[in-house]
């Protein structure tokens, strides 16, 4: 498995809220600069699919592998390789603070990390500070 990046921040915003912008695929373009559009086959759930399109790239299906109260996975297969997507929220009762890992795995995953790694690492950060300032925006 290689990281391609990691990102938090920490936000007013409750766990529910970034779970409120994570399932509403179709807002994902208003704060991740790399997304031209998503969206879900059907319920936020595990094991529901997807269609996402990156800004410059081709449509992609998605998988959401895992979610629980505190955790959404997606991943995307390439050929040769998965990219996958962890994002996570932890919360003290009054800050929450959420956690976006990127890794890829399989054996095309050095080729793709070459082509789109770079990218995804460099905007990651600014993607987790915008995500905070919608979900801090949404009243959960």
């Amino acid at each position: 498995m290689t990281l391609i990046a990691e990102a938090s921040a920490t936000s007013t915003a409750t766990p529910a809220a970034f779970f409120t912008k994570w399932a509403d695929m179709g807002t994902w373009q208003e704060w991740n600069q790399d997304t031209e559009w998503a969206r879900l086959d059907g319920k936020f759930e595990q094991g529901a699919t997807g269609t996402l399109k990156p800004k410059g790239g081709p449509k992609t299906k998605f998988v959401v592998t895992k979610l629980t109260d505190t955790e959404f996975i997606d991943s995307s297969k390439l050929i040769g390789a998965r990219l996958i997507f962890a994002h996570q929220v932890i919360t003290d009762g009054e800050r929450t603070t959420v956690k976006v890992r990127i890794t890829m795995e399989g054996p095309l995953r050095g080729l793709w990390n070459k082509i789109m790694g770079g990218n995804l690492a460099k905007t990651l950060q600014g993607d987790v500070e915008a995500l905070v300032a919608v979900a801090e925006a949404v009243l959960v």
